[in-house]
């Protein structure tokens, strides 16, 4: 027995260590499916020089209406993805996975995992005068109160009001991005927080800031709009550079693609919202 444990330590050691020393590798970036590239685009623009693995779960989206067991499943599976593919860091690129799956899920892996609820609690609570933050996700991050959670442990005084949205990603997937429908369905969500005063709101799933144009006209200038996306991308670059593994700027950054389902709407809906930055998508399955 004490062998085994002794191997054992050895065995998670040398995967620590050898996850540290290699600051060309990869950054990976999970969604369930396009919302992600929000993070990407973040990433690109604060560290161009990074390569990355995107990974989106297109055949088990949304995942918002997803149980714990099928979500910690999905995890697991794209997170050993990423570990086959020796990626120095992993952005859970998904508020629902932030607030559900990663505070176990980060404990169990040799490399960073970060997510999108923590820093959005944090740019929030940092942001607001008033005290009155709102929130809109989807139905399992609410339903986990992570963001209320999170907040009130900033600052125990700030009121948070939480919202469910569960039409937004199904429309965003299908490259609904505007319109009278899109109107209508914003409105329909986020009046009631507009009748709690917020002064702050906090675009808690990965998919939402691509709907920044209607939202905003929604809420008006004196609501301001938090993507957590930014804040997390921040707290990236942070802990990479404290170990070292920034990559060098004259690099030849290379990105990758991956999706469980449809590559072709990936593709298509992908390029309209980030560009030609995505030149291929394969499909893969993790099962």
């Amino acid at each position: 027995m004490i062998n085994y444990l002794l191997s054992l330590f050895l065995f998670n050691f040398a995967k620590e260590v050898f996850f540290l020393v290699d600051k060309t590798k990869p950054i990976g970036i999970f969604d369930s499916g396009v919302g992600g590239l929000t993070v990407v685009r973040a990433l690109m623009e604060e560290m161009p020089s990074e390569s990355f693995i995107y990974f989106g779960d297109t055949a088990h989206l949304p995942y918002g209406d997803k149980t714990r067991e099928e979500l910690f499943s999905y995890a697991y599976r794209i997170l050993d993805f990423m570990q086959k593919n020796e990626v120095k860091a992993v952005i859970v690129a998904c508020g629902t996975h932030s607030a559900v799956t990663l505070p176990r899920l980060e404990k169990e892996y040799p490399f960073p995992i970060l997510g999108v609820v923590k820093a959005g609690a944090r740019a929030a609570a940092k942001i607001s005068i008033k005290g009155k933050i709102g929130v809109i996700a989807t139905q399992a991050t609410v339903n986990s109160l992570a963001y209320t959670r999170n907040i009130k442990e900033i600052d125990y005084r700030l009121e948070v009001y939480e919202k469910a949205c569960p039409l937004f990603v199904p429309l965003i997937e299908g490259g609904y991005l505007e319109g009278e429908e899109i109107r209508r369905v914003a409105a329909e969500y986020i009046t009631p927080l507009l009748k709690k005063d917020i002064d702050t709101l906090i675009l808690g799933c990965t998919h939402y800031p691509f709907l920044s144009g209607v939202i905003k006209d929604l809420v008006g200038d004196d609501v301001i709009l938090v993507d957590p996306a930014w804040e997390t991308v921040a707290e990236v670059k942070g802990i990479l550079q404290a170990k070292n593994l920034i990559q060098d700027k004259l690099a030849s950054p290379w990105h990758q693609f991956y999706v469980s389902g449809d590559n072709c709407s990936f593709f298509k809906v992908g390029r309209r919202l980030i560009g030609e930055v995505i030149d291929k998508v394969e499909r893969i399955n993790l099962a």
